[in-house]
């Protein structure tokens, strides 16, 4: 199959082409860098060529409101339109497992509308509800700090390592379109400080981590169990402090 992915240069993408072409797909990572922008359309007809999947593992550069849902709402349509004159089979997007209970935060409010956009788009879709990754600890911490202190509300999360995501998007990129959304997670529950706690403590890192319920994620006044994906998830098996290990 050719699988063309959209952030393919990526932390997650980058993994992904790697693995689906050890398995023998044509697999193309496609950026910025490699002359693809689904902001401007600039390469995408030329990419998709003969494509049978595309897999969008992109991230919007800036967090800010205005400009995460002009990221997501342009780009999501450029790239829906340009797959539709394709013949594309099967549009795979990554998102983030609570989204739809996140609406506070600007950044998944364009989450969400990226996600309708692919919904209502007529193609066969998937979508990969992630959890929190492993990789993402450091600039957890660095949203949260205040002088020498990190301050995160402890709220419940499962988080996951990049190479269990990257496993995961694959083997549904090769898949029949499901048409629904699934949700992936790490095996282990965490209080979100003491996640960060122990992310920073094993890099040496001196800041002092405090649990504090007033304390927001990302702009978003956390419940207890909003960072946790349903029963039905599908569980991997890297745990994080083996990954700290590796790392």
């Amino acid at each position: 199959m050719k699988i063309v992915t959209i952030g393919g240069t990526g932390l997650v993408g980058s993994k992904l082409v790697s693995k689906l072409g050890e398995h023998g797909h044509e697999a193309v990572a496609a950026s910025p860098k490699s002359g693809v922008n689904t902001i401007t359309g600039q390469g995408l007809a030329d990419v998709l060529q003969g494509a049978d999947v595309v897999v969008d593992v992109s991230n919007s550069p800036s967090f800010e409101g205005a400009a995460v849902m002009d990221f997501f709402s342009t780009s999501t349509r450029n790239l829906l339109a340009a797959e539709q004159g394709a013949a594309v089979g099967h549009h795979v997007a990554l998102s983030v497992v609570g989204t739809e209970r996140l609406a506070e935060s600007g950044y998944f409010r364009a989450k969400m509308e990226q996600e309708k956009l692919i919904k209502e788009s007529g193609l066969p879709y998937s979508i990969v509800h992630a959890t929190q990754f492993f990789e993402f600890v450091t600039s957890i911490a660095q949203a949260a700090t205040q002088g020498n202190t990190v301050r995160l509300p402890p709220a419940l999360i499962q988080p996951i390592a990049a190479e269990d995501v990257a496993t995961a998007v694959g083997r549904t990129a090769v898949g029949t379109p499901l048409n629904a959304t699934v949700e992936i997670a790490g095996p282990e529950q965490f209080r979100l400080d003491d996640l960060i706690r122990k992310g920073l403590s094993f890099k040496g890192d001196p800041r002092e981590v405090v649990a504090d319920p007033t304390a927001r994620y990302f702009d978003v006044l956390l419940e207890e169990r909003e960072l946790l994906p349903r029963d039905e998830a599908t569980i991997y098996n890297n745990r994080f402090e083996e990954w700290l290990q590796q790392q």
